[in-house]
């Protein structure tokens, strides 16, 4: 659902017909979270007035954006990607925009779990998406479509022709 990576982070479950966004967050792990969330907030002192540091951030564009909470998403879930930067649609083989299955590859301890698979079988983990990629979830699983098995482990990059 949510990678080892996050698990110290405030989470969320996704809400099927939401928009998501591929983010960064401080870990350095790669993870989705509703671009709402993202807003910087202004943060302000007991005065209720912002302290001299947060306004010298927030006019830099570094508001806190500590408090986004990551979305997590079940094993099973139909997501589309939209907008794949061009380099990665070569690499992988896929569109512009590509409906994918969410999975977790495995449950060993730290270790990055979370990866998609497309249609054409390419799988891949979270963590080689570009930051800024939106994301719609479609379904949170246990579609009427009966979906094939994903395999356990998963090759790094396109699969092999």
């Amino acid at each position: 659902m949510c990678d080892y990576s996050l698990s110290g982070m405030r989470s969320r479950l996704a809400v099927e017909g939401e928009e998501l966004i591929v983010h960064k967050f401080p870990t350095q792990s790669i993870g989705l979270v509703s671009p709402p969330d993202l807003q910087p907030r202004a943060a302000t002192s007991e005065s209720g007035k912002a302290n001299l540091w947060k306004r010298i951030m927030n006019f830099f564009g570094a508001g806190d954006f500590s408090e986004a909470p990551a979305v997590c998403v079940p094993p099973g879930a139909r997501l589309m990607l939209k907008n794949i930067p061009d380099d990665l649609q070569r690499t992988w083989n896929v569109g512009k925009e590509e409906t994918v299955l969410f999975l977790q590859t495995s449950m060993e301890a730290n270790t990055y779990r979370d990866a998609i698979m497309f249609t054409n079988g390419c799988q891949i983990h979270l963590q080689e998406l570009s930051e800024g990629i939106p994301v719609w979830v479609v379904s949170l699983g246990g579609d009427s479509v009966q979906t094939p098995e994903p395999a356990i482990s998963i090759p790094s990059g396109p699969p092999a022709a």
